[in-house]
């Protein structure tokens, strides 16, 4: 039988963990990046395919050349977003965003690289079928393992660290940039650091998640239900982000 370990302190950390935007330049050590890839080196995948490896990035040039590859993706989600009304836009993008992103101010990124041809280790059912987020889900739920893994890592450390997701739109170019063989993709960069500022959390009630035996229909949401519930959500971003956390 396992070991128990403090639940409490588990939830400790689950509960601390936060998206951090802004970082404060103090190094990171290696020996502490090396861990938070451990961790995330023990992530579950379909058929213990193991598709991840990390690419570790502390020179700033490099830095500064994925921000700016990442400053133009930035620029054609704020042309879409401003689509929205203001309420449910998201914060980052009510206006033009010119501030530097996490991605050139953190000490540190971690670059999960991924290697969809381990899907292959699974069953090939899976990639010809919509079930569990269609084809491809697989690949993706073993990338997003790691990352959630490698995030909670960083917490115990005492580190914050943010998802960034990449898209097609410049994951060619970083690719290029950072020589990423052809047949491997970049889905996500993490920065990581310690966090200058610590964001506020909200999580809806456990009580409102836990349906016994069948579903409670008394609970479900309607489509106003759903709408207001972003309309708080971006209430609480934009307090956060005037407050430049």
């Amino acid at each position: 039988m396992a070991k128990k370990m403090d639940f409490e302190e588990f939830l400790r950390i689950v509960r601390t963990r936060r998206c951090t935007r802004k970082f404060k330049p103090d190094p990171i050590p290696d020996e502490d990046v090396e861990k938070i890839c451990e961790t995330a080196r023990w992530a579950m995948s379909g058929a213990n395919g193991q598709p991840w490896e990390f690419l570790i990035i502390k020179d700033q040039k490099t830095k500064d050349q994925i921000a700016e590859l990442f400053k133009g993706n930035r620029e054609r989600v704020f042309n879409i977003e401003r689509t929205r009304i203001e309420d449910l836009r998201m914060p980052a993008y009510r206006d033009r965003p010119d501030t530097k992103p996490a991605l050139q101010t953190a000490p540190v990124l971690i670059v999960i690289v991924g290697d969809r041809r381990t899907v292959q280790a699974s069953v090939l059912y899976s990639n010809f079928v919509f079930g569990e987020g269609g084809p491809g889900a697989v690949y993706q739920k073993n990338m997003a393992n790691a990352t959630q893994l490698l995030c909670l890592g960083a917490a115990a450390l005492g580190l914050g660290a943010q998802w960034c997701s990449v898209n097609s739109s410049w994951e060619d170019s970083l690719k290029r940039l950072l020589d990423v063989p052809e047949e491997l993709q970049i889905p996500t960069i993490i920065p990581v650091g310690y966090p200058d500022g610590k964001r506020p959390a909200y999580r809806r009630p456990l009580r409102e998640l836990i349906h016994r035996e069948k579903y409670d229909r008394s609970r479900f949401r309607s489509g106003e239900d759903i709408f207001n519930f972003i309309k708080e959500l971006r209430k609480r971003t934009r307090e956060a982000y005037a407050k430049g956390i």
